[in-house]
């Protein structure tokens, strides 16, 4: 093996310098170097190297490139610039693997063109005329490109001091020391025990190798001949790192790889020292930060247990469940050393006594908030109002959420202002994890034309999460009401179980973000029985599901930017027909929960000739819709909707009504801010010739 000596170089170096010069820019105000010398404006040019990823490494490295800008200084300093990018960029090409590439850098002052080293630079700098600029040109001489040589994973010396770096933090940059043979130099004065060997060979010889197993040589994909590139050596450290971890090895280090250069062989020999440590369980889990919250609700919820294996991936797990209850501004866990030992009664790991204790840290959120709701649209008109809510009423992520909401403030489907006020209260893992009671009790008074409704409503029910994408719940509902439809007015008590299951693996946190892929599904049963004005029991049967396709797959735009959407929704009415239950609970279709283009209940049987809805006891209803991002935040939509409500039980019967149209969209934080446009293909008697819907995310 041929090898050059004493030349040890850290394959991380480039790292920190592109976030220094990354950091460097950020002052937006020029500033000069402090001297009496004007400064001096000047372009740069990088000429590409038909590399992309090189290209982008050196344009990040060259201060030259990202201070041109923002800090403009004079002739000597200028000069100083120019020099230390011959290093900057030369990094830049050794991180690609490019160890015996070259940098030029041609400096044009006027009609002269002066070499970046020339020792004048600085007296023609100086010299320059007062609306003179200076054009600055770097290219660079790639050579051949390095490869991986022998790798080896070594024991650190016993008498070392390894520091535990935390993943993904910067490590400390080494420097490049280029020697020849003739003039070899050790890589560090330090202390003979801590000292980096000279050459791979002695590395090899003097320290004793580490064998991976079988799951830790798949996370360090690094083998012989692959291009010398410091990301994917970096990568490699990290990840080997993170499954020792995951092994249960807590303490673990991967220390930064040494790189042994070999010009004849144009090869790199990597060492990596590798330190297990002691392999441990999880110890006392300690909570601190609490003030309103109790514990005792935290430590049913957590799913880490003291005694089994210490895994990182765990243990991040339950922070995130942690800080989901939504009483949390913030939940940070570290590791809370010294290691200690359990009695063999405590580990859930036979063989493993000793263990890391682990800390949560908790940052409690204010428990009352105030908001504002504000709605419109042209069918149901405006809806303003308020709520306050608590959202830790008695220490274990309890909710109250008080809302008073003035409704029917204009509309096509309204004939005057209504209200809706309602109380909610939430209680989360009632019983067992995952597992929320909810209550609510509401008042509510709505003028349709269809019908008036003046009701007080209480609902108890329960919601569990099932699996990754399943949500179940089940209620009990009672329902005391009085409706006003075509002059006639009955009274109702309506006693009913809805029991719902929904389906969604579009995988958003936030459910107003548009979708671009998965599949949203729910399917509801609902018996009820009808007292007073008659006694009557049925069953209410509802399925709805929207799938979402980017044209990305098809390889027609970027990801995320083309998207088609579509959904479709069934209902039925079993064991009653259309008069034998309340007007409330009968199928309506129309507005932009089912048919755009139709005023809200505007689409099926209509009393005579006029626009008051009657209802049914089926119904479907299905949409199409194309979503265009654009640039600037904003986007466009164009769709066509389909629906009908029959008489009968069995769906697919009625008049087929079609809605067609489009609109706007501008993306904020929260979510798209969305204005539709749509017309009716074939309006029915007194139906509205266009209806335009204002809301916050997409209809589906």
């Amino acid at each position: 093996m041929s090898c050059m000596l004493g030349v040890v170089t850290v394959f991380c170096a480039p790292l920190p310098l592109h976030a220094k010069a990354s950091k460097a820019a950020t002052p937006a105000q020029p500033v000069s170097d402090g001297t009496s010398d004007p400064a001096i404006p000047y372009t740069v040019t990088l000429t590409p190297t038909k590399h992309p990823e090189l290209d982008a490494a050196i344009s990040a490295s060259s201060q030259l490139q990202s201070l041109q800008t923002s800090h403009a200084v004079g002739a000597y300093a200028l000069a100083g610039r120019i020099r230390g990018d011959y290093d900057r960029v030369n990094i830049a090409l050794e991180s690609q693997g490019y160890y015996a590439g070259s940098v030029q850098i041609s400096v044009k002052v006027g009609a002269q063109d002066v070499d970046g080293k020339n020792p004048s630079l600085p007296d023609i700098l100086k010299a320059l005329g007062k609306n003179q600029k200076v054009a600055i040109t770097i290219s660079t001489t790639l050579g051949p490109r390095f490869s991986l040589g022998s790798i080896a994973l070594l024991a650190p010396p016993e008498k070392a001091a390894v520091p535990t770096p935390a993943t993904g933090a910067p490590v400390a940059k080494a420097p490049v020391a280029k020697t020849s043979a003739s003039k070899a130099k050790t890589p560090t004065e330090a202390d003979p025990a801590t000292a980096a060997p000279v050459t791979f060979a002695q590395a090899v010889a003097q320290f004793q190798p580490v064998t991976l197993t079988p799951d830790e040589r798949k996370a360090f994909p690094l083998s012989a001949g692959q291009p010398a590139v410091a990301e994917t050596v970096l990568a490699a450290q990290n990840t080997l790192l993170n499954q020792l971890q995951e092994n249960g090895y807590a303490t673990a280090n991967v220390s930064t790889p040494l790189a042994y250069l070999e010009p004849q062989a144009q090869k790199l020999d990597i060492v990596f020292r590798v330190q297990r440590g002691p392999r441990v369980v999880i110890g006392p889990i300690g909570m601190t930060g609490l003030v309103h919250t109790n514990q005792s609700f935290l430590r049913n919820r957590l799913e880490l247990r003291e005694g089994e294996l210490y895994r990182p991936s765990r243990i991040e797990a339950a922070r995130q469940d942690l800080a989901s209850t939504g009483v949390f501004a913030s939940v940070q866990v570290s590791n809370a050393p010294p290691i200690i030992t359990l009695p063999p009664s405590r580990t859930l790991m036979p063989g493993i006594l000793q263990a890391m204790p682990i800390d949560f840290s908790f940052k409690e959120a204010k428990r009352r908030t105030l908001s504002a709701e504000v709605g419109y649209s042209t069918d149901l008109g405006g809806r303003l109002g308020a709520s306050w809510t608590h959202h830790n009423l008695f220490g274990n992520a309890e909710q109250l959420k008080l809302t008073a909401l003035v409704t029917g403030l204009g509309g096509s489907a309204q004939q005057g202002l209504g209200y809706d006020v309602y109380a909610d209260f939430m209680k989360p893992d009632f019983l067992s994890k995952g597992q929320n009671l909810s209550v609510r009790l509401e008042g509510v008074r709505q003028l349709l034309y269809s019908y008036h409704q003046t009701a007080i409503i209480a609902r108890a029910g329960l919601n569990r999460h099932v699996g990754k994408y399943w949500n179940l719940s089940g209620s009990l509902m009672g329902e005391q009401e009085q409706i006003k439809q075509f002059g006639d007015t009955r009274s109702y008590f309506i006693v009913a179980a809805p029991l719902n299951a929904t389906f969604d693996n579009t995988r958003l946190t936030n459910p107003i973000d548009p979708a671009t892929h998965g599949v949203r599904a729910s399917l509801s049963i609902t018996p009820s029985e009808s007292l007073e004005s008659g006694s009557t029991f049925f069953t209410l049967l509802s399925a709805q599901a929207s799938t979402y396709f980017d044209l990305h797959h098809l390889g027609i735009s970027r990801p995320g930017r083309s998207v088609i959407a579509v959904r479709g929704i069934v209902g039925s009415v079993q064991g009653a027909s259309t008069y034998q239950i309340p007007p409330d609970q009968r199928l309506y279709a129309g507005g932009p929960a089912t048919v755009r283009g139709f005023r809200y209940q505007g689409v099926g049987p209509q009393y005579g000739r006029t626009k008051y809805a009657i209802g049914g006891t089926s119904m479907d209803a299905g949409s199409v819709e194309f979503r265009q991002r654009l640039p600037m935040n904003l986007g466009v939509a164009g769709f066509v909707d389909a629906g009908q409500v029959g008489t009968g039980s069995r769906p697919g019967q009625g008049t087929l009504r079609v809605g067609y149209g489009g609109g706007v969209r501008y993306f904020t934080p929260i979510g798209p801010i969305r204005v539709d446009v749509a017309l009716p293909m074939n309006r029915p008697p007194q139906g509205d010739k266009w209806e335009l819907y204002f809301g916050l995310g997409e209809t589906f």
